[in-house]
């Protein structure tokens, strides 16, 4: 495995930067590489995730952070962003989990814009990593501003395919399968569910803070959002992704036949290279932040933009 660069000074700068969002700022982390660089914004996944890629929940890998600076050391700028009522941008929705992915699309487009005004370019590209390329597919159906859409470990299903496939590939949720099924049919059909009749373990997944989010997302069509973009489209796609599958990878491309599809081997969901089909030592990846971003990746997200720009 290559190297990466070293990284210069200017390739390292960078700063707090804001957008207005609905009732107070947005913020993120604007990582410059120099005049005439393209420039890219990175939407994070899903939940409680950082602009660094990080969460409570026990993600701690810094993807984000270190995606934003190996690309820096290839020529390409970034800006990082917290979510809508999370972290830095706490402020700007009174309750973090009133949010739709309409919303979060409207702030990728205004990041757009913002990372146009720091740097010049003509536009710039969206970076959805995991629900981050929902948000930026969704964001891309309009095109002021930006250049394409890059899909980093995305869903090409629609949610409720994917978290049922998720829930049946641990032989232990076995029991858990039906009501979680039955509680999904609920959402799906736009009427929340009383978590007091599920199983304590899958409880969490259907919260009654998040129902109204769970109901809008269940909504969204990833693959038909790829069909409609008139962007230029690149997915990328680690084979030892376990939160989505190659299936997902190639489903967006189906969708989108003028899409680049890269499947990168030996790349899990966090972008972190590893060894073998072992859960837990793909999962340890998660809490690493000393693992790079692999290369391959940074490579391909690198040389797209560049290219296209």
């Amino acid at each position: 495995m290559p190297l990466l660069p070293m990284l210069t000074a200017a390739a390292l700068a960078s700063a707090t930067v804001t957008v207005p969002g609905p009732s107070g700022p947005l913020e993120g982390t604007f990582v410059d590489a120099g005049k005439g660089a393209p420039v890219v914004v990175i939407i994070p996944g899903s939940g409680p995730t950082d602009r660094d890629g990080n969460n409570p929940l026990g993600v701690t890998s810094s993807t984000y952070r270190l995606l934003a600076e190996a690309l820096a050391a290839r020529g390409v700028s970034s800006i990082r962003i917290d979510k809508r009522g999370m972290f830095g941008s706490k402020a700007a929705i009174p309750d973090a989990n009133k949010v739709t992915i309409a919303g979060y699309a409207a702030d990728a487009r205004a990041w757009a814009a913002k990372a146009r005004s720091l740097t010049g370019a003509k536009c710039a590209w969206l970076v959805g990593h995991s629900e981050g390329v929902l948000v930026a597919l969704a964001a891309g159906q309009q095109a002021k501003d930006l250049c394409g859409v890059v899909a980093v470990s995305g869903m090409g299903r629609k949610f409720g395919a994917v978290l049922r496939e998720q829930l049946a590939a641990n032989p232990a949720n076995a029991p858990l399968l039906a009501p979680a099924d039955s509680a999904l049919k609920e959402l799906e059909a736009g009427r929340k569910v009383d978590v007091a009749t599920l199983p304590a373990p899958i409880a969490p997944l259907f919260a009654p803070q998040i129902q109204d989010y769970v109901i809008d997302l269940l909504r969204q069509d990833s693959a038909g959002l790829a069909a409609s973009l008139k962007l230029p489209l690149l997915i990328v796609h680690g084979d030892k992704d376990i939160q989505a599958s190659n299936a997902d990878a190639r489903a967006l491309a189906a969708a989108q036949p003028k899409a680049r599809l890269v499947i990168v081997p030996g790349v899990n969901h966090v972008l972190k290279a590893v060894k073998g089909d072992d859960r837990a030592a793909n999962l340890a990846a998660y809490a690493d932040p000393s693992l790079p971003v692999a290369p391959a990746v940074v490579d391909e997200i690198a040389g797209f933009v560049k290219t296209k720009s």
